[in-house]
């Protein structure tokens, strides 16, 4: 087993197909097949299943796929640590689509100018997929909601974020919970720190929603809301990117629910050289580009200092 046999092995997983997998790796389709065969003679089991028009993962295969991809982010890691503290390298980012809409574009332009030499990956997903990728080590860093509870993450607040509810233009103020009782919500997925916000201000104000319905986009999620479907929290940041706001109210929650900060994650053992510069870079970006006085600031207490030990 090697790591080129690995890398197939994911971009079959991600593509459901030997020949787009192997049109992302430059080779022929035969090449794959020979190879990932050899794998899974060399591990004494099918780690896929070949349909005519797919490929999908065994039951094994499914198991396996996250040790592989450990496998190849400790890897380039490893590589990356012997280039004499110079950002280079594959560099896999993950982060919210909250921050991957608003915060991320200016920033990683200028990463990508600073260190051209690092090929920057983007991975979305919600606050707790996200932490759970540092930790497997898919990522080697993450934007995301502050990780508690787990010892061999290190991470620093890069930016404060307030969240609001929206209601469509038309609905009547809001001031609790129960004035909301009944109606439906739209929300990512449950790992999503935000929406556990939003459940736990219904629990507290002894209320609850109609319904909770997921939505993947912040884009489809405001459109929903301004049609009158529905209601929503998020980041005010992303509101004020959206042309649909002009239909949209905007009710502001209590600070215990409202003021929330995204960190910069990444594992205890594996502060690179590109993670490192993305923290320097990131403090200057931020401090720089933030007015002072904002809920946006980031400190001059603490900028991007480890919050845990």
């Amino acid at each position: 087993m090697d790591l080129v046999q690995l890398r197939m092995f994911c971009a079959v997983a991600d593509t459901g197909s030997v020949a787009r997998a192997a049109e992302l790796l430059h080779r022929v389709p035969s090449n794959l097949t020979t190879r990932l065969k050899q794998l899974e003679e060399e591990l004494g089991t099918d780690l896929l299943i070949r349909e005519k028009q797919r490929v999908r993962l065994s039951p094994v295969g499914h198991n396996f796929l996250g040790y592989a991809q450990r496998i190849l982010a400790l890897s380039e890691e490893a590589i990356s640590m012997t280039r004499q503290g110079e950002p280079a390298g594959n560099f896999a980012l993950g982060t919210m689509e909250s921050t991957a809409a608003t915060r991320l574009p200016g920033l990683l332009a200028a990463y990508h100018q600073r260190y051209p030499s690092v090929s920057l990956s983007l991975i979305t997903g919600t606050s707790g997929e996200i932490i759970d990728h540092v930790r497997e080590g898919t990522v080697a860093a993450a934007l995301a909601d502050s990780p508690e509870g787990y010892d061999e993450l290190h991470s620093c607040v890069a930016f404060r974020e307030e969240l609001v509810l929206i209601t469509s233009s038309e609905h009547l103020p809001v001031t609790c919970p129960r004035d909301v009782q009944g109606e439906t919500f739209f929300a990512f997925r449950n790992s999503c720190s935000y929406r556990l916000k939003l459940e736990e201000w219904f629990r507290e104000g002894d209320a609850q929603p109609g319904s909770i319905m997921e939505i993947h986009s912040y884009h489809a999620m405001i459109a929903c809301v301004a049609g009158g479907a529905g209601l929503a929290i998020i980041p005010y940041s992303v509101l004020a990117q959206m042309s649909d706001r002009a239909r949209i109210r905007v009710h502001h929650l209590p600070q215990k629910y409202s003021q929330v900060s995204t960190c910069l994650i990444w594992r205890r053992d594996a502060f690179t050289p590109n993670v490192e510069a993305l923290k320097e870079l990131m403090i200057r970006f931020f401090v720089r580009d933030t007015p002072a006085g904002t809920d946006e600031e980031i400190t001059g207490s603490t900028p991007c200092t480890p919050v845990s030990p």
